[in-house]
């Protein structure tokens, strides 16, 4: 065995038993929580009154609006993950980030949709696992959605689908310019269609960790953490690009373009107010305002705070890292955006900031590859602002908190290893070394980003 193989099995051993601990810690913080110190069962949630037909309209424009923003974030991972990777591979990036979107809403079309949000009536196993059948499945004329009758069935199946894409999008970032195309679109595939929205069926869909009090308003754990823990586990299996550890050093590679990046994080920012906007599911003007307010407060925060670390850090700003600290922000609040105060929004923030940093430059010691930082920004500040919302959130506990970070752990580490195991198993993960090193434009699409300078940018 080559010394590169040995260090590549002594990261896997130390990844699997840290699965196994994840898995081990949800399971006996699960069982804790239910035998020492059982938490009350949820009272069943009254019916939302109906609204008029002319707040119906309002409720349901609002929510199509919100559907547009979460749609134009598509644009913006892909120009900021183009934009941090190099010339020779923007195409492939390009092009995984087109076809997410469009994967992600066929399979949440078919089969997400039902097992994210069966119903009452279809749980299957306890409230862990339900469907609700094959298909969209209301007539043409169904207006009311599954759960809200403020708006319609299809806005509330289109603004839920958007949402499924992304966390596929998130791994793209970290296992990007040495992934074989094929095998991320298979992994993009399953991964959307059923271990996204069966997680997310234990908060959204009213399962087994909605009836314990846990709280995710827009997604801090559903959509990015689901998607940060498959990033680290993918990031580990395909292994670094080639160049970046030499000798037990740490080599940069610079992206080509930080204007692109610069475009994507303000384009994400915008997409954002549709994301925790949209999250309130009614256009209610004092609830829509306030998420927007602690929003943009922490994505403000979230950049000071990377600012002064990466600054104190590496003696000189960083723009890379200040724009993952607006990033960073964003994705803290986003699971407290509705129950947290103004002032807490901004310290959730500012921590974000510093954490995102930290974490970037901690992974990068570990020798895992992460070129955009997704895992820190997704996975790390993800977590953060689950845990914050127990300690800052109104009415909310930490210790539920606790075990749906736990839970979701476990179950994406387990289901990521076992997906990402097979592919590698049945079609391999990374391009050869002769294509990594021509560039997956070239090898994978046979085109160039850029043809007229192609020479000078790959370099």
């Amino acid at each position: 065995m080559t010394h590169d193989s040995t260090i590549r099995a002594h990261r896997m051993a130390k990844f699997i038993s840290g699965l196994l601990v994840c898995g081990g810690l949800a399971l006996a913080s699960v069982t804790w929580a239910q035998e020492a110190s059982p938490a009350p069962p949820a009272p069943a949630e009254p019916s939302p009154p109906a609204v008029s037909a002319e707040m119906f309209t309002v409720n349901n424009t609002w929510m199509m609006v919100a559907t547009f923003l979460v749609f134009v974030m598509h644009l913006g991972f892909a120009t900021v993950e183009s934009g941090l990777n190099r010339a020779k591979n923007a195409v492939n990036i390009l092009f995984k980030n087109t076809m997410i979107p469009a994967i992600g809403l066929l399979t949440y079309a078919l089969i997400g949709f039902s097992l994210m949000y069966p119903g009452d009536s279809n749980w299957i196993l306890g409230r862990v696992v339900g469907f609700g059948g094959w298909g969209l499945s209301p007539g043409l004329n169904a207006t009311t959605s599954t759960y809200n009758p403020g708006y319609t069935y299809w806005t509330d199946f289109l603004f839920q689908g958007m949402f499924a894409a992304t966390a596929a999008t998130i791994v793209s970032g970290a296992v990007c310019e040495r992934i074989q195309l094929s095998s991320f679109l298979v992994f993009s595939t399953l991964y959307v269609a059923f271990v996204y929205p069966l997680l997310g069926s234990w908060h959204w869909g009213g399962g087994w960790l909605k009836q314990m009090g846990f709280h995710d308003f827009a997604g801090s754990t559903l959509v990015h953490s689901v998607g940060g823990w498959a990033a680290l586990v993918g990031a580990i299996m395909v292994g670094p690009r080639l160049g970046k550890y030499v000798n037990g050093g740490i080599r940069p590679i610079m992206g080509h373009n930080l204007a692109l990046v610069t475009i994507g994080v303000f384009l994400l920012w915008l997409g954002w107010f549709g994301f925790n906007g949209g999250s309130v599911l009614s256009a209610d003007p004092g609830g829509v305002s306030f998420v927007l307010v602690t929003t943009s407060l922490a994505a403000s925060a979230g950049a000071v705070g990377a600012m002064v670390t990466s600054w104190t850090i590496q003696k000189k700003p960083d723009l890379t890292m200040v724009l993952n600290g607006v990033l960073a922000g964003l994705v803290g609040i986003t699971a407290g955006a509705d129950v947290v105060s103004v002032p807490a929004s901004v310290l959730i923030g500012a921590i974000a900031g510093v954490l995102v940093v930290l974490s970037v430059l901690g992974i990068d010691r570990l020798h895992v590859d992460d070129p955009v930082g997704a895992i820190s920004v997704h996975l790390v500040c993800g977590v953060w602002g689950t845990l914050a919302t127990g300690i800052w959130g109104a009415g909310k506990r930490f210790g539920v908190q606790l075990i749906g970070v736990l839970a979701y752990a476990a179950a994406c580490l387990i289901a990521a290893a076992v997906l990402f195991g097979i592919i590698r198993a049945a079609m391999g993960l990374r391009v050869s070394r002769e294509d990594e090193l021509i560039g997956l434009d070239l090898s994978e699409h046979g085109l160039d980003a850029y043809p007229d300078f192609q020479g000078f940018l790959t370099k």
